[in-house]
C-alpha cells in the first residue's frame, strides 16, 4: 500500500518530500525535481518555509502532470486570515488548488483559524485540510466547532518520539497522523540499535526508520537535499520488519507515549 484514504474520501501518498529548511532557489527546485523524478508524488511545503515559489517552478518544470502530485502547504498562524494567505500560497506556487492545506501550529489557540481554513476549501484552494503541532486537547477543541473536521495532524513522530496516545486518540478520531522529522533531522540515524536492525535486514537506518512508520500506515515525509539520499528514502515499499523489529523499535520512544505534539511549545 502506498496511499491512504483520508476521512473526507481524498487519497493521500504515505510518502513525501518535506522542504523544512530548505532555501528557496536551486536547493528546494533540485530537491523537489529530483524527487518527482523518483517517483514521489507527495511534496509539503509551508508559507513559513518561504520556498513555496521554487516548489512550484520545480512542479511546473519536471513534466508531471499537477493531478499525479498531492501538493501540501501549511497556513502561518501569526498572520490573520487562512483564505487570505491560502490565495496568496497558490500565487507562489502557480496552481489553482493544493491538496492538503494546514494549520502550521495552534499559536493563539486551537480554533481561531478554522473558520478560515473551512472556507479556503469551499472556495476550492484546498481539497483537504488538516491542523500540525495539534495535542489530543487541541484537536478536541478544535473538532467541538469544526463544521468541516481536520483530516490529517502532522506532527513530529519517529520511534524515538513515538507519541502513541496521541495517534491512537487520532485513529479514534478519523484524523491521519503524519509523521515529520522521522530520521530526528539525522539524529537518529546514529543510533547503534536501528543500525543493528537496518544491517541484519541489509538496509540504512533511514531505511529502517521510514519503514517504521509504513508499516503503521502513517503519512511521512522525510526531508533531503541529496539525490541519492531522497533515492533511499524511497525504497521502502519492498522491504518488511518483523514484530520483534517493530517492537524493539517502540522501545526507543522518549516521549512515554505523549499524547501531546510537543514537549514544549515552541511558538
Amino acid at each position: 500500500m502506498t496511499a491512504r484514504v483520508l476521512a473526507d474520501d481524498n487519497q493521500i501518498p504515505l510518502l513525501g518530500l518535506g522542504v523544512w529548511q530548505v532555501p528557496d532557489g536551486p536547493e528546494c527546485e533540485n530537491a523537489v525535481r529530483w524527487a518527482l523524478e523518483l517517483g514521489y508524488r507527495h511534496i509539503d511545503t509551508a508559507q513559513a518555509y518561504g520556498n513555496e515559489a521554487s516548489v512550484g517552478r520545480a512542479l511546473r518544470d519536471s513534466g508531471v502532470p499537477r493531478e499525479e502530485v498531492f501538493l501540501t502547504t501549511k497556513f502561518y498562524p501569526a498572520r490573520e486570515d487562512p483564505e487570505a494567505e491560502a490565495q496568496r500560497s497558490l500565487e507562489r506556487l502557480g496552481v489553482d488548488q493544493v491538496d492538503l492545506y494546514i494549520i502550521h501550529w495552534p499559536q493563539g489557540g486551537p480554533t481561531w483559524a478554522w473558520p478560515g481554513m473551512e472556507r479556503a476549501r469551499e472556495r476550492g484552494y484546498a481539497r483537504s485540510i488538516g491542523v500540525s503541532n495539534f495535542s489530543v486537547t487541541e484537536l478536541d477543541e478544535l473538532l467541538a466547532i469544526a463544521e468541516t473536521p481536520p483530516v490529517v495532524n502532522q506532527v513530529q513522530f519517529s520511534p524515538f518520539k513515538y507519541r502513541r496516545r496521541l495517534l491512537d486518540a487520532c485513529d479514534e478520531r478519523g484524523v491521519a497522523l503524519e509523521a515529520y522529522s522521522p530520521l530526528g533531522t539525522g539524529r537518529h540515524l546514529s543510533d547503534e540499535r536501528v543500525g543493528e536492525i537496518a544491517e541484519r535486514v541489509g538496509r540504512t537506518p533511514a531505511q529502517v526508520l521510514v519503514r517504521w512508520c509504513i508499516e503503521r500506515e502513517l503519512v511521512v515525509i522525510p526531508k533531503s537535499t541529496h539525490r541519492e539520499r531522497i533515492e533511499e528514502n524511497a525504497q521502502v515499499f519492498d522491504f518488511d520488519l518483523s514484530d520483534e523489529d517493530m517492537a524493539a523499535l517502540d522501545g526507543l520512544d522518549e516521549t512515554g507515549g505523549t499524547d501531546r505534539a510537543n514537549e514544549r511549545p515552541w511558538w
